[in-house]
């Protein structure tokens, strides 16, 4: 039996330097705008240890993501954050929450099963396109 999680979780990170996608596997994660930091964040509003990122046990099969502000030491961020419009000083993530570190710096949290993870993030203008080759046409 395996001992990792049937889900994959990923972070969509959206600051002044775009967008970017964050796989989550390890167990801790500094985010702030201090370059020493695992998940770096390019806004003059975030803190330079705005929030830590924890992974903890669910049940036997399955792990969560806790969002705490500040660092593991206990120093809170300047601006805190918001997590879904609420301001929180820690927070269970769970499928599409909207995290707002401050202006022009957020995330979004995705929680995905691993079978059907394609190790892109979901993308609500993903289309498909068809060929008029592809098409039958019917003759009247």
């Amino acid at each position: 039996m395996s001992s990792s999680s049937p889900l994959t979780s990923i972070l969509i990170i959206e600051d002044s330097q775009g967008r970017r996608e964050i796989c989550l596997d390890s167990s801790v994660y500094s985010i702030g705008r201090d370059p020493k930091c695992d998940i770096r964040l390019a806004s003059q509003f975030v803190s330079r240890h705005h929030a830590t990122l924890v992974q903890l046990p669910k049940d036997e099969k399955k792990t969560l993501y806790r969002i705490v502000d500040g660092n593991l030491k206990g120093k809170p961020s300047a601006n805190g954050m918001l997590i879904n419009g609420r301001k929180v000083q820690s927070h269970d993530l769970v499928n599409e929450d909207e995290i707002v570190f401050g202006p022009q710096a957020r995330a979004i949290f995705y929680q995905l099963a691993r079978d059907t993870f394609s190790g892109v993030a979901p993308d609500e203008f993903d289309i498909t396109l068809i060929s008029p080759n592809m098409v039958d046409e019917e003759e009247g």
